[in-house]
């Protein structure tokens, strides 16, 4: 249904934000599925998971995981860590677009200056909170959200400091708005992003008959490889790979790079076909026909 990121700085607000959006959402209606993805859900530190470059990445890779198995439409997911990379919100954006789902940004606009109080707050409390050096590196690597950009867009902006953060907030309730109106032909101001081509994930038997069809294509090669090896056909550049199917007329002698680089370019033709019409073949008859059609058509007499 949506995919909401939270994104600001390290002792912003953003928890308490997501709790209360996560909870006005459940308040306007009771059958949403909300659910908060962040490192405590997955019994993962702050300090530890960001004390270096590697085990930061691992925490992105980690979290990006589990919004990939999560992310539905059936569900609102709101993902509450720090969200600091552009690029890595590019990837969450990705992930929504590739489930066909609404997505926005919850930005907490917080002065440094009172992340930092904040954060020595709950060092004195004895509340988890942020080593004072991985503190301020977080700080200076933090890359604002634009809403010039399409990861970045629509974006919601509170500010923790100035207001206080409650359900009733009118960022909250517009939020809220816009991930739960209902969408029909006349609507503008909601967009539900649709996958791509180059996003959408195949379908099991799909999947199969691309196998089937990369087995296929390979016995296709060999025999082609085989016959030219052992001089048969040449005479006429005919070769025949079985009954029933159809002949492969060469012009010329054909090099196995080449009919590897024909049999990658026919294979990956034959997947986004199928992304957008019906699936290949599962029979290795139909996928050989289909192959030699094409060779004849790309190197055929």
């Amino acid at each position: 249904m949506a995919l909401v990121v939270m994104c600001g700085q390290p002792c912003s607000g953003k928890s308490a934000a997501a709790a209360c959006l996560a909870a006005a959402l459940r308040t306007s209606s009771t059958d949403l599925i909300v659910r908060i993805i962040d490192e405590s859900s997955l019994h993962l530190g702050r300090n530890d998971s960001y004390k270096d470059m590697v085990v930061e990445k691992n925490l992105r890779g980690v979290l990006r995981s589990e919004v990939d198995r999560s992310v539905s439409r059936d569900s609102i997911i709101i993902v509450d860590s720090l969200n600091n990379i552009k690029g890595y919100r590019y990837e969450l954006w990705c992930l929504a677009r590739a489930s066909g789902v609404r997505y926005c940004v919850l930005f907490c606009d917080t002065e440094v200056d009172h992340c930092r109080e904040w954060n020595g707050n709950r060092h004195e409390k004895g509340e988890p909170a942020y080593d004072r050096n991985i503190f301020e590196d977080l700080v200076r690597r933090f890359e604002n959200p634009d809403r010039r950009n399409r990861w970045d867009s629509p974006l919601f902006e509170l500010f923790p400091s100035r207001d206080e953060i409650v359900e009733s907030a009118p960022v909250i309730a517009e939020a809220v708005s816009y991930l739960t109106k209902k969408v029909d032909s006349k609507t503008r101001d909601v967009k539900v992003l649709q996958p791509t081509i180059a996003t959408q994930t195949v379908r099991t038997t799909e999947a199969n008959s691309l196998y089937e069809m990369d087995k296929a294509t390979q016995e296709v090669v060999n025999a082609i490889v085989e016959a030219q090896s052992c001089g048969l056909g040449l005479a006429m550049n005919k070769i025949s790979i079985g009954p029933n199917l159809p002949t492969i007329n060469l012009q010329t002698s054909v090099g196995l790079p080449q009919l590897r680089s024909l049999r990658r370019t026919f294979i990956k033709l034959a997947g986004q076909y199928s992304l957008s019409g019906p699936p290949p073949p599962t029979d290795a008859d139909s996928a050989k026909r289909m192959f030699v059609d094409y060779l004849n058509r790309e190197v055929g007499a």
